[in-house]
């Protein structure tokens, strides 16, 4: 169920089953890929950050997971299911962690989660989750097999 609005700390958020793909939250085991403290040019007219701000951190996280297994070029091919379970404001630190899931010939299926810590509580949550499929694409951007790392 997406989120647009929500109170500062969160709470109403964290009674919720945050469960997509049929995995848990807050899988420490899962590589960091990026940790960033989001600003006011990152805001909507409501005061949380916007979604696509979020979306685009997810997208480079997700592309560093792939080349992490894979030594090739990517495009991203399509994002799952993205629901935002939890708003976020200024100051919060942002964490985006990866693993890969699965792969194909030419392309790699990423799972990235995303969680905020509050900058005046240090109260963490989980935002949001998705799958991310990259195509492995040579300099013309035509797709290529997978090259292992």
């Amino acid at each position: 169920m997406p989120c647009v609005s929500g109170s500062r700390n969160g709470s109403s958020f964290l009674n919720k089953k945050n469960l997509l793909f049929g995995k848990s939250g807050y899988n420490k085991n899962m590589k960091e890929y990026l940790k960033v403290s989001l600003l006011p040019k990152d805001t909507n007219a409501s005061g949380t950050i916007f979604g696509g701000v979020i979306m685009s951190y997810m997208d480079i996280a997700g592309l560093h997971c792939a080349r992490d297994g894979y030594d090739n070029n990517f495009v991203t091919r399509h994002i799952y299911d993205l629901d935002f379970l939890s708003p976020v404001f200024v100051g919060d630190i942002v964490t985006f962690r990866g693993e890969i899931l699965e792969h194909t010939h030419s392309s790699v299926t990423v799972f990235i989660e995303v969680e905020a810590e509050r900058y005046d509580t240090r109260e963490k949550f989980l935002v949001t989750q998705a799958k991310i499929v990259y195509v492995a694409v040579d300099a013309s951007r035509q797709k290529i097999a997978l090259n292992k790392r």
